[in-house]
């Protein structure tokens, strides 16, 4: 998990950087809409206005709504990080993890007019962030499926032995991949990072049931396919 970790932070800033380009396209979309909502609406500022990340989130996200693009930016970089990390969790990719962020922080700044904070900020975010990361797992596997019948394997040399606990560690990564998107995201969510099974199911956008039902057949999936290639039960 280190190397997701890691992965994570590089990918979150790289998200940030090129986020801005792209919500500039989209504030020159919205900004009609915008422009008709009258000046009193808006947050008064002052020429000593603090720093927009010093406020308190729900009116980081008032003027947000009102169309402060630095107070979102604010929003962006406290949620970037985990954002895309929960992306990385299901898409197991960096460059795609990247992308699904993006889209979703864009789509989250077209649609924040609307957000009336029946559920927190974070959980909304979460939420569509992971539709996206799922959609996009759709994608990728119907893609792999119809280039998988010209891959060939390469010609590589046999890699030295490994001792057995990396053995172990290495397999277990392997079958945790091979999982299904919401089954991987799950386990990952629940086994690695410590999330009980209400954070899980907000971050997943799934009933708890739904949460439960993943574990249950990605333990099931696991003992099996480790008991068939080790030997022993897991």
């Amino acid at each position: 998990m280190a190397d997701d970790t890691a992965a994570a932070v590089s990918g979150a800033h790289a998200t940030s950087e090129s986020l801005a380009s792209r919500l500039d396209e989209q504030s020159a979309r919205l900004s009609d809409e915008r422009s008709a909502r009258s000046f009193d609406e808006r947050p008064a500022r002052s020429s000593d206005e603090r720093p927009a990340r010093s406020f308190d989130e729900r009116e980081l996200i008032a003027r947000a709504q009102s169309g402060d693009r630095a107070a979102f930016q604010a929003i962006v970089e406290r949620h970037q990080a985990r954002a895309y990390t929960l992306a990385l969790r299901i898409l197991r990719s960096s460059s795609d993890a990247e992308e699904v962020a993006q889209d979703a922080f864009v789509r989250v700044w077209s649609a924040l007019p609307g957000f009336r904070g029946e559920s927190s900020f974070g959980t909304w975010l979460y939420r569509i962030v992971a539709r996206r990361a799922f959609d996009r797992a759709a994608v990728l596997k119907n893609r792999r499926a119809r280039e998988h019948a010209t891959d060939e394997l390469p010609d590589t040399p046999a890699p030295p032995p490994a001792d057995d606990d990396t053995l172990r560690a290495t397999k277990l990564q392997r079958m945790i991949e091979s999982l299904s998107p919401p089954q991987r995201a799950a386990v990952t969510l629940f086994y690695y990072e410590g999330r009980s099974l209400e954070q899980v199911a907000a971050r997943l956008a799934m009933p708890e049931n739904t949460v439960k039902t993943h574990l249950s057949r990605a333990r099931t999936a696991l003992r099996e396919t480790w008991t068939e290639t080790m030997g022993d039960d897991a």
